[in-house]
C-alpha cells in the first residue's frame, strides 16, 4: 500500500502526468470544436497539437531540477530523456508517419475503393512538427511551475 501511496505523491511523477493529460485533454476539446463531435480514442492518440511526449518529459525535467537541483544526476538522466524523446517525437515518429501516407496512397491508387493488400490503412500521425514539439514543451515547462511541491 506504502507503494501506491508513494506513486500518487512523488511530485515529479504527478507533475509529469498532469502534462501529459493535459497535452491530451487540449487536443481532445480541439478534435471537439473541428469536428462537433467527442473521440474517445484522441484521449489516447500520438501526434497532434501539442505534443503530450514533449510536455511530459519536459515537465519531468523542471520538476526534477526544483526537487534535486540542475547540477545533480537525476535532473541530467531526465534532461537527456527528454532530448531523445523530442528529437523521436519530431523526426523518426514523423517520418514513419509520412512513410503511411505514402503507402496509404499507394494502396488507393492501385485499388480504388476496398483495399487489396492491407485490411486496414496504417496510422499517418504518429510523429510531431517541431512546432508541435516546441509548444508541448512549453506546456510541460509550465507544469511544474504552476505545481507546487508537496
Amino acid at each position: 500500500m506504502n507503494y501506491a501511496i508513494g506513486i500518487f505523491t512523488n511530485y515529479v511523477l504527478v507533475c509529469a502526468f498532469i502534462g501529459w493529460f493535459g497535452a491530451q485533454f487540449i487536443k481532445c476539446v480541439a478534435y471537439i470544436v473541428k469536428n462537433h463531435s467527442f473521440n474517445f480514442a484522441v484521449i489516447m492518440s500520438s501526434g497532434g497539437m501539442p505534443s503530450s511526449h514533449s510536455a511530459t518529459v519536459c515537465s519531468m525535467v523542471v520538476a526534477t531540477g526544483k526537487l534535486c537541483g540542475t547540477n545533480s544526476v537525476q535532473f541530467a538522466l531526465a534532461f537527456v530523456l527528454a532530448f531523445i524523446v523530442m528529437y523521436d517525437a519530431a523526426g523518426v515518429r514523423r517520418a514513419a508517419g509520412e512513410q503511411a501516407r505514402v503507402l496509404n496512397q499507394i494502396v488507393h491508387d492501385i485499388s480504388t475503393g476496398e483495399t487489396r493488400y492491407l485490411d486496414k490503412n496504417l496510422k499517418e500521425l504518429i510523429g510531431h512538427t517541431p512546432l508541435q514539439v516546441l509548444v508541448g514543451a512549453i506546456f510541460g515547462i509550465f507544469i511544474p511551475i504552476v505545481v507546487p511541491t508537496f
